[in-house]
């Protein structure tokens, strides 16, 4: 059947099998017959890494199997969702320690793509807060694997987009919160140096994200509204936010053209906001605002959208994202969907994506023109240290890949050894020289 992820592009032609517990993930291995597999959850990863010729699909894998009210360590299969987790967990006062930006991911793709969320200075990536998995290998074993326990198959699968093998279950650890609020406090920047001094003066913010206008030039280049959060202190557990809105259609893509997305951003940076005083709001509605249009990747239209996220280091963020804003601007190329963020140190995990530095993600709709402006950001990034994510990217060169994670090779080597190679294997993996 025809099967993409999010982003809507590429479109493959994949066989499908429906696993309904650990076991039958198990039984899949047996009838993998192109060489060309790979895990899927809920399909939220944006490009190619979820696609090939083989998807085994793990979502209905969705068990809870313990939970430590003291210590608050959970253990459950790879198929439950960020969602599950929160709806049953929160309104018990325990919270995620680290949350993209939609609610609707799998455990197991959670770990695979190492997510990371808007509090990345502080707490890292979401491995940082797995203690251990269970690793379906190519040959039908499965693993143990920690931190302490085959460490090694540990950190390439961490991040690994699904290229050691199929995560069972993992083990979690969850935060204790007294509240399901978060108290917002929104700061308003006139260009991308103001947004980054912002930034440094509030590097204590547990949360902290920032919203570019991403067509504005000169002076104003880089404007932005910084939104910090921190875990209200008193007030009751929800587990719910705004009502969704459907997207029912994919909507014409000439809708979204320079002078559409130059009128929004116009209107959403000058939008009345209250600067000077904390609001408070459910932390659905803090995390997950695009969760409450059911179906916004429809928007970009029926050839979908490519989102590029790349990470700069600290010595060069403002440099070289000062460089790409201006390249993206003065091309037309408008996004709505802009995010910056501080990340913090990175890991031990082979092909993790955060570096200490900036990180932006911008959404472009897929039309030819695009291509080459996204080749010459890769080349600013590449300039300046950085690297692209792997769960958004749809279109990298190997050759830029190996020189954004220059540990690709213990990773194939690795491959080669448990034999994942032969068998694991996704569109993102034979794209890049994996």
């Amino acid at each position: 059947m025809k099967l993409h992820s999010w982003g809507r592009y590429p479109v493959s032609t994949s066989k499908i099998q429906k696993a309904q517990s650990a076991i039958a993930l198990q039984k899949s291995l047996d009838v993998v017959t192109e060489g060309s597999a790979i895990a899927r959850g809920m399909g939220r990863s944006y490009g190619d890494s979820a696609l090939a010729k083989e998807v085994i699909c793990t979502e209905a894998v969705d068990h809870f199997y313990a939970f430590d009210e003291e210590t608050g360590q959970l253990r459950c299969a790879a198929g439950i969702t960020l969602s599950s987790i929160l709806h049953t967990f929160m309104p018990k006062g325990w919270f995620l320690p680290v949350l993209p930006g939609t609610r609707f991911v799998t455990v197991g793709g959670a770990i695979a793509s190492d997510i990371h969320g808007k509090n990345h200075h502080i707490d890292g990536s979401f491995c940082q807060h797995v203690n251990a998995l269970s690793l379906l290998l190519p040959n039908g074993e499965v693993l143990q694997c920690s931190h302490s326990e085959n460490s090694e198959l540990f950190r390439a699968t961490c991040a690994g987009m699904g290229l050691t093998g199929v995560v069972l279950d993992a083990t979690l650890s969850l935060r204790k919160i007294q509240s399901s609020a978060i108290t917002q406090k929104t700061l308003r920047a006139k260009n991308l140096e103001e947004v980054f001094a912002q930034f440094a003066e509030n590097h204590n913010a547990t949360y902290s994200v920032a919203w570019l206008d991403c067509l504005a030039q000169e002076q104003q280049l880089g404007r932005s509204l910084l939104y910090l959060g921190e875990h209200a202190q008193d007030g009751k557990f929800k587990a719910q936010g705004s009502r969704a809105i459907n997207v029912p259609f994919a909507t014409p893509s000439q809708l979204l053209n320079r002078y559409s997305i130059k009128l929004f951003n116009s209107a959403y940076y000058n939008k009345p906001t209250n600067t000077t005083h904390a609001s408070k709001l459910e932390a659905f509605n803090y995390f997950f605002p695009l969760d409450s249009i059911t179906h916004w990747n429809r928007l970009y239209g029926r050839r979908g959208f490519l989102q590029y996220q790349c990470v700069i280091p600290d010595a060069s963020a403002l440099e070289g994202m000062r460089k790409i804003l201006a390249t993206v601007s003065a091309a037309g190329k408008g996004s709505f969907l802009s995010v910056l963020k501080k990340l913090g140190p990175e890991n031990q995990n082979l092909l993790s994506f955060p570096l200490q530095g900036y990180t932006l993600a911008m959404d472009f709709k897929v039309e030819k023109s695009i291509f080459a402006l996204l080749d010459e950001l890769d080349h600013i990034v590449a300039d300046h240290g950085g690297r692209l994510y792997l769960a958004k990217d749809a279109r990298m060169s190997e050759a830029m890949f190996k020189r954004f994670y220059p540990r690709w090779e213990e990773m194939q080597a690795l491959r080669e050894k448990i034999g994942a190679n032969k068998v694991f294997n996704s569109l993102q993996s034979q794209r890049l020289g994996l």
